[in-house]
């Protein structure tokens, strides 16, 4: 809710406002279950789409829905607004331009990407690969692009790993060796990932991360797009690897642009402990990279857990806008967290802020941003307002509706299947099938007519054995001479950390 250009995010014994132009220094909300951590997400979303700033939400419990709808004046709510001082008939309930997203495409828009995209960086990580595994899966991705065939879709690898795997001492030299062993267990890791709906989420037409970022054209106001994340969260580490996956795209595609006036887009990442568990040293510092330097293109990046430890310590020093729900502390260790969440905090000299947290009530929360000039305000407990949508899940007819009626509609629902990796390799072999089958009718001919002697038999024999690796070595060695003529420059977009760059 604007008032005064700001955010107006709670009030207690001071009004507690979001400045636009320190949105992207991204923030933190946390608090334990059922203390109004989404309520508080929808306010900030529905302000930020007033101000014409696009937002991204994922939705878990499917209860992100309601912004399609304009909210009630129940007692509860016009009691909230009254101790806010708000006069709960001016209050304006409305609701907010949404487009529902789903990557398994049942809920919402499909979302799609390429296995390039994604790239063996973060798939190594989605699918649990040993580091033999990950050194396998980097040569097939390094092998397919020198020759020019595209991974579109899983199909694509496992032909592309076959092909390496059949052909590995003629890449031995170029690439490193790949075991059978790690090629058998990466193979058996893509079939479990395509079973588990691989097969949906990598594939054509992929999302442009531009249609993110757009505007209500009667209003204004920024886009919603909700992803549905029901079914994506039952796989928490699908569900990770995704969300960092759209945080690196966003990263490569946007320009740097400093400290805009108000952010580009605004990135909610619920759950947001399930990005950093069982995160080694390496991904751990990328995502701290990340973090820090995503906010000068304009992104503001939000997360939503429990407890402020479950984001790790450098993470969370680049978080500067933390709204602090209650927390429950029976244990020494539940104590140790309260007062390490309020030593995160400016502290005000009003009260104690370790007990503050501890006595919140639903609704409530501690909250500190930053002033104009970057530096944290002291902490405020105050309650926070009620959005202007509808509390809980909207009408299913109404989502469909909403989808249906989109002008996005029909523009990713239909998988597209170009000539990838999976079909050049099946060409080729289909023709070296044929030019052997073409051979030995020939030799048999010979043979009938007495025209080739035992001597020349054996040697038409033996070379056929060396033909497929001959072809695989020409094809290494061409595509590397082709590779001296390229720009030096040339970027491989995979969208990942740790892009390879050429």
């Amino acid at each position: 809710m604007f008032k005064n250009e700001k955010i107006l995010i709670g009030s207690g014994e001071n009004e507690v406002f979001l400045l636009p132009s320190m949105a992207n220094r991204h923030g933190l909300i946390c608090g334990a279950t059922g203390t109004g951590k989404t309520v508080t997400l929808k306010v900030l979303a529905e302000s930020f789409s007033d101000m014409g700033v696009p937002v991204f939400l994922a939705d878990i419990k499917g209860d992100l829905s309601g912004c399609i709808e304009p909210g009630e004046a129940s007692e509860a709510i016009k009691k909230r607004l009254s101790g806010i001082g708000i006069d709960p008939e001016s209050f304006e309930f409305k609701r907010f331009p949404v487009r529902f997203w789903d990557v398994f495409g049942e809920k919402g828009h499909p979302v799609r990407t390429t296995v390039s995209r994604m790239g063996p960086e973060l798939l190594s990580r989605l699918l649990g690969l040993t580091p033999a595994q990950s050194g396998v899966l980097s040569i097939v991705f390094r092998a397919a692009d020198d020759n020019g065939w595209e991974l579109i879709d899983l199909k694509d690898l496992r032909a592309m790993l076959v092909w390496c795997t059949e052909n590995a001492s003629a890449l031995l030299n170029e690439y490193g060796n790949i075991s059978k062993q790690s090629a058998g267990a990466l193979q058996r890791s893509l079939l479990q990932l395509e079973d588990a709906g691989g097969s949906i989420f990598f594939g054509e037409p992929a999302i442009d991360l531009h249609d993110w970022m757009r505007f209500d054209p009667e209003t204004g106001g920024g886009m919603i797009n909700i992803l549905c994340c029901e079914k994506l969260y039952r796989s928490p580490l699908l569900y990770s690897t995704f969300m960092l996956w759209l945080l690196s795209e966003l990263f490569e595609m946007m320009p740097e642009i400093g400290d805009p006036e108000k952010p580009k887009l605004v990135f909610f990442f619920d759950e947001a402990h399930l990005l950093f568990r069982n995160a080694n040293r390496t991904l751990l510092d990328s995502i701290e990279q990340l973090v820090k330097l995503i906010r000068s293109k304009g992104i503001g990046v939000y997360f939503i857990t429990q407890q402020p430890s479950d984001i790790p310590g450098v993470v969370l020093s680049q978080l500067g806008n933390k709204i602090q729900h209650a927390l429950r502390a029976y244990t020494p260790a539940e104590m140790k967290s309260v007062r390490a969440a309020a030593d995160s905090f400016r502290s005000n000299p009003s009260f104690d802020t370790a007990e503050a947290i501890t006595g919140l009530g639903t609704g409530e929360a501690v909250i500190s941003t930053l002033d104009a000039k970057g530096r944290p305000c002291v902490a405020e407990k105050a309650v926070v307002l009620p959005p202007q949508s509808m509390m809980g899940i909207a009408n299913e007819e109404e989502i469909a509706e909403t989808i249906s009626s989109d002008s996005y509609f029909g523009k990713y629902e239909d998988t597209l299947d170009r000539r990838s990796a999976y079909e050049i390799i099946k060409e080729d072999s289909e023709k070296e099938e044929a030019a052997a089958e073409d051979e030995e009718k020939a030799e048999q001919s010979r043979k009938k007519t007495g025209k080739k002697t035992s001597s020349e038999t054996q040697k038409t024999s033996g070379s056929k054995k060396t033909t497929a690796a001959k072809k695989a070595a020409s094809k290494v060695s061409g595509s590397l001479l082709g590779a001296v003529g390229r720009e030096l420059g040339r970027s491989i977009a995979r969208g990942l950390l740790g892009i390879i760059k050429k």
